[in-house]
């Protein structure tokens, strides 16, 4: 039986979201000098998730989170397994982010609803707990089962706007932690571009393009390269003040902690610094 009850987590007010499938220890120590509450590693991690405790030992508070599993290609079993083994060595610092990835990249993607919740059957059989694991989710059916299976949900490529509305779906008990990617830059040309760069993927997967027209979008607006106002929408850019002045729009609408993913700086030597600018503007340092 699952928990009636999901507690939410505290990962503070911000985290960083970085698009690979592990994080180096030297760069969760970073992360957690500069303040930021937690890292969230998404491109679907392997189950065995060996990257944890190494990052763990390196830190003290840092939470570390998966943004995504992806339940096709991670067995629920070998997660649950992986889970109990950093909890042991580092109780409370680990949350599990599970998702169903895209149908346009999947062979198995079959019914996913059906088996999203079969693999969170399989989670509950391995003891993974309902408060430390969080379900990827745009649509209000996904939504509704985080908030009854889950501590909450982790949407993805979202704006503030669908942060009220899923507040509104899950209920104040559960947790809320969107992701936004940022460009450093004031010109607006060449965050368009660096975020089209990004963006162009998800314009070709029906889960993020129907999320979008929900949210008000037209047909033209989503079809590729993508409006200047889906962009816009979509990544913050300015100044580190006006980044964090976006950023806080989700809290503003009820999100409890925002992943910050910084775009075009894959290179920890260029991405510390960016990050060093925006927890300044966040208010977490300094």
């Amino acid at each position: 039986m699952t928990e009636s009850v999901s507690l939410k987590p505290d990962l503070g007010k911000f985290g960083v979201w970085l698009g690979s499938r592990s994080i180096a220890p030297e760069l969760a120590a970073e992360i957690e000098s500069l303040g930021f509450g937690a890292a969230w590693i998404g491109a679907s991690p392997d189950a065995e998730l060996e990257w944890v405790e190494p990052a763990l030992a390196q830190t003290k508070t840092l939470q570390l989170a998966t943004g995504i599993v992806n339940i096709w290609s991670a067995p629920a079993a070998e997660v649950a397994k992986s889970y109990q083994r950093i909890e042991e060595a580092h109780p409370g610092r680990f949350l599990l982010g599970v998702g169903v990835g895209h149908p346009e990249h999947t062979e198995q993607y079959q019914k996913p609803y059906d088996a999203l919740v079969s693999y969170l059957d399989g989670l509950d059989g391995g003891m993974v707990p309902t408060s430390r694991r969080v379900l990827a989710a745009l649509g209000p059916r996904v939504l509704r089962l985080a908030a009854e299976r889950s501590a909450g949900a982790h949407p993805y490529l979202t704006t503030p706007e669908h942060t009220g509305t899923a507040r509104h779906l899950l209920g104040n008990t559960v947790f809320l932690a969107p992701e936004h990617k940022v460009v450093l830059t004031s010109d607006a040309a060449e965050a368009r571009a660096v975020g089209r760069k990004f963006v162009d993927f998800y314009l070709g997967l029906s889960n993020y393009v129907n999320n979008w027209l929900r949210l008000g979008f037209t047909d033209e607006d989503v079809r590729k390269p993508g409006s200047d106002r889906l962009i816009d929408a979509l990544v913050a850019y300015g100044t580190p003040d006006e980044i964090a002045r976006r950023l806080n729009e989700h809290l503003d609408a009820g999100a409890d902690h925002v992943a910050v993913q910084v775009l075009g700086s894959s290179r920890p030597e260029n991405l510390v610094p960016e990050l060093t600018e925006l927890a300044g503007a966040l208010g977490l340092t300094g």
